[in-house]
Formats: C-alpha cells, structure tokens, sequence
C-alpha cells in the first residue's frame, strides 16, 4: 500500500500547486468560478430544503423554517444567475458571515472553558476570525480578492510540502521492501 501511496500524494501535490498557480494568475476567473459554483450550490440547497418542507415528518414550524430557508436560498441563486457580481458579493458576505460566527463561537468557547488546552490560541483564532469576517462584510470585494491572493499562495506551499513528503514516502516504502526482503532472507536461511 505505501508503495501506492507515494504516488498519489505526489499527484495531489502537483496538482495543488497547478491550482495555486491558476487561482494566483487568473484570480478573476478564479473568483467567478467560486461564484458560479456558490450559485449551484444555493440552488440546489434551496430545491432541497423546499421538497424537504412538503416531505419530512417535522414540526409545522420546522416545515416554516425549512420553506422559507429554502425560497430564499432559491431566491439568491436566481440573483446570483442573472449576475453575477451579485453571486461575487454573496460568496464574500456568505465567506465574512460564516468568519464572525466562528469567530464568535471559538471565543465563546475558549472564554468559557478555563481548562480548554490551547485557551489563548483559541481566543486568538477567535479574535482575528472575528475581525476578518467585519473586513470581508465592510469590503467585500478587495477583501475576496486578497483571500484569492492568500488560497492561491497556500494551494502552492501546500502542494510543495505533499510533493516532498510523496519522495519520503516513497524512500520510506523502498526501505521497508528491502527489510522486508532481508528479513525474509534471513528466515528462509
């Protein structure tokens, strides 16, 4: 199996890399491409939660919820389908609000627990989540564009660091077979 896995850890490193290059070189298309995929993605969640509201056995305040959630998640997919600079400004707003609420939760968390290992990195994480979510609400443009600028750039260290572990698992898998076959020769002896 480790013979195996080298090359697939190679191949996802390359092709991490390719991404990062594409998204840093053509970051509008890249921006678009998101957008174009956050419009299905409302679409279909929004289709879902509709049959979801007819067909599951919930309360009739959960089949509210689930109809409403839904017509607007439809709503916004139309929007974004017909512009799409809506859709862009929808994937950042969606990006900057789904920012503040894990801001929010993981300083919630690490305030509240006084035993939580890692507490002030948390409170960290949580702060700078917080504020990069009023960033990307406030400017939500220049703010998508530079998170393009920052996938792009973490797509390639990514890539590069699988492409180098993919050769030490490779010459680790070559030393297991010899040790294997050492071992097996020692055996038959």
């Amino acid at each position: 199996m480790l013979q195996h896995l080298w090359k697939t850890v190679l191949l996802s490193g390359i092709l991490a890399v390719i991404l990062g290059v594409m998204v840093l070189v053509w970051p509008g298309i890249s921006i678009f491409v998101a957008s174009v995929f956050f419009a299905a993605y409302l679409l279909v969640a929004g289709i879902t939660q509709v049959v979801f509201a007819f067909s599951l056995k919930v309360s009739l305040a959960g089949r509210v919820l689930l109809f409403i959630s839904g017509a607007a998640a439809l709503v916004l997919a139309v929007m974004c389908f017909i512009n799409f600079g809506d859709a862009v400004l929808l994937l950042a707003i969606w990006i900057g609000i789904g920012f503040i609420f894990r801001g929010v939760a993981t300083l919630v968390s690490a305030i509240s627990d006084p035993t939580l290992p890692g507490r002030g990195w948390e409170i960290f994480i949580g702060v700078i989540s917080l504020i990069a979510g009023v960033i990307m609400l406030a400017v939500p443009f220049e703010s998508l564009a530079i998170l393009t600028q920052v996938v792009g750039i973490w797509l390639i260290v990514l890539g590069v660091f699988e492409v180098v572990s993919a050769f030490g698992i490779r010459s680790a898998s070559k030393k297991m077979t010899e040790f294997r076959q050492e071992v097996t020769a020692t055996t038959t002896e």
